[in-house]
């Protein structure tokens, strides 16, 4: 793992321990749902859009729980938000792989989304926030360094685990992940979280927040970014739910297929190890400019890539690095182009209608699906929404920050 040169030792060790945390989440409650998705749907005898039903009903419940996650963790409850996540999520897995009927998915998967909500980068990214202040921003891009790393470790272990346990048991096993790793790993790291980073209590902090949020709301660049994040998770989560039977379609087999999806988590990790080398003082509007126009360019790739495992690879490698990428200008764009007061509450806040769109993504992707009968139209839905969200994020950036409330 490449680190950021400025955290002292502890500290890296803080960011070390959330990266772990981050490895379990993203793998276990986002990107194993693709591979368990067919098995479990066959059995169920459901088509794809009912199947991924599932997946926008944790997103949507992921975006509705934000808000109070990110309140919760200005006012220092960080530990009990990222340990009760680890609780949560492994209860939810378990509900997952042992439910007897198809009804008894959707309480499994609210608790999945209420899970992600509580555990992945935006309640790490305030926790960051809360304890390193104006330095979050090399806390918040070494977290990515390790987060990027999930898909390259899980999505292997997750397809290991199916096929030797069935998707049920792939479940189960990734439950005891959350349970036996995560949970102990927060509870141990975050032990003096309600102390870490306060400079207020009280009243006092909870009247700043609200007045800081009031602020952010009335702010366009809120609203920009707000537009601009929507419509990347959009093609974010559609790509990430769908680019295994995408490409599967398209007639490779499950060993290439898992070849190049393991490929993105290396490529965000040198992305964001570019970013420390050559653009580490650059703003972050600079940084967002060049990489959402990326981001557009490699879908593009794919569509024109075929079965050519080169040109696929080349996809791989481009659409990893502008997500991993992407990832610290999420984390980094509301304290560099809105404030740094009330981090948690105003990073909820934003991603309450990120999580909308992230919630219908993958059902909508296979409407389309279901009623093209392929992934032709619904690639060509990914590229119109990475161009849209790089248009808007350029007017974003051409405005100057508005000036913080006092």
């Amino acid at each position: 793992m490449t680190d950021t040169p400025s955290l002292p030792a502890r500290p890296r060790l803080f960011i070390a321990g959330l990266g772990i945390g981050q490895i379990i989440a993203w793998g276990s409650l986002l990107y194993a749902f693709p591979l368990l998705a067919a098995p479990m749907g066959a059995e169920l005898g459901w088509s794809k859009m009912e199947t991924y039903l599932l997946a926008s009903l944790s997103l949507g419940m992921a975006g509705l729980a934000a808000y109070p996650v990110g309140r919760a963790i200005d006012r220092g409850r960080g530990r009990a938000v990222l340990a009760g996540g680890s609780v949560l999520g492994a209860l939810a897995l378990t509900a997952w792989g042992g439910a007897g009927s198809a009804w008894m998915l959707v309480p499994a998967f609210i608790g999945i989304g209420v899970a992600q909500a509580m555990t992945l980068y935006e309640p790490a990214f305030a926790v960051i926030a809360r304890r390193f202040g104006a330095g979050a921003r090399d806390g918040i891009t070494a977290l990515t360094l390790w987060g990027g790393l999930a898909s390259t470790f899980f999505i292997p272990i997750t397809q290991f685990l199916l096929d030797h346990l069935g998707w049920r048991g792939t479940a189960f096993a990734l439950a005891g992940f959350n349970l036996l790793v995560n949970l102990p790993l927060h509870l141990w790291l975050l032990r003096d979280d309600r102390a870490a980073g306060a400079t207020e209590t009280g009243m006092d902090a909870a009247a700043a927040d609200r007045v800081a949020v009031r602020w952010a709301l009335r702010q366009w660049a809120f609203w920009g970014l707000a537009l601009a994040f929507m419509l990347y998770f959009a093609a974010f989560t559609g790509v990430t739910f769908h680019l295994y039977p995408l490409l599967s379609e398209r007639g490779l087999d499950a060993a290439h297929v898992v070849t190049i999806m393991a490929i993105i988590g290396p490529a965000q990790v040198a992305g964001r190890v570019l970013i420390i080398v050559l653009a580490r003082g650059t703003p972050i509007a600079l940084v967002g400019c060049f990489t959402t126009l990326t981001l557009a360019v490699s879908l593009l790739g794919l569509g024109a890539a075929g079965t050519d495992m080169v040109a696929l690879i080349g996809f791989a490698l481009v659409y990893g690095a502008a997500n991993g990428i992407l990832t610290i200008v999420r984390g980094a764009a509301v304290p560099e182009m809105l404030t740094r007061r009330a981090y948690g509450a105003i990073n909820g806040l934003l991603t309450t209608p990120i999580g909308v769109v992230r919630a219908l993504a993958p059902s909508l992707a296979a409407l389309v699906y279901d009623a093209t009968g392929g992934y032709g139209g619904v690639l060509v839905a990914f590229i119109i929404m990475a161009v849209a969200m790089t248009l808007v994020f350029f007017t974003v950036a051409r405005q100057k920050p508005p000036v913080e409330p006092q």
